[in-house]
């Protein structure tokens, strides 16, 4: 039997059966995957989340996009993601493809919704409260 068939046997003794959610899973450690998948849509969705958050810390900070800070973003996005699922869920990479696999889901759809979501955090902070001019 191998280590991954034994984690989800152990998992769905331990759950008394009971499917967990998606969320739930994808928030506690060594969690285990039924379906592929599911695993993929939880990484792409983390790296929404951390492409969203990283625009508006830019924004806030002020910093201007550049590319030292276009590289900045891929190094951590990918890093996250990286230690998300080789420390924390500690996943056989090689089930999906391998760690570039990985690294690469979802990858140039939170680059670009990083793009967006700076240019409109950078528009709404300027506007509303360095670009006013105080009466």
């Amino acid at each position: 039997m191998t280590s991954s068939s034994k984690r989800k046997e152990e998992s769905h003794l331990l759950n008394g059966g009971v499917k967990q959610s998606t969320w739930s899973k994808a928030l506690s450690s060594n969690a285990v995957w039924e379906e592929k998948d599911e695993f993929l849509d939880v990484i792409y969705w983390l790296r929404q989340i951390i492409a969203v958050i990283l625009g508006v810390i830019w924004v806030f900070c002020t910093l201007t996009f550049s590319c030292v800070f276009s590289a900045r973003f891929c190094i951590i996005n990918a890093g996250v993601l990286y230690v998300y699922f080789s420390s924390f869920q500690q996943i056989d990479e090689e089930e999906y493809g391998g760690t570039w696999e990985l690294t690469k889901e979802g990858f140039m759809t939170s680059f670009a919704l990083f793009l967006v979501g700076m240019l409109m955090f950078s528009e709404t902070y300027h506007f509303c409260y360095k670009d006013r001019k105080h009466i």
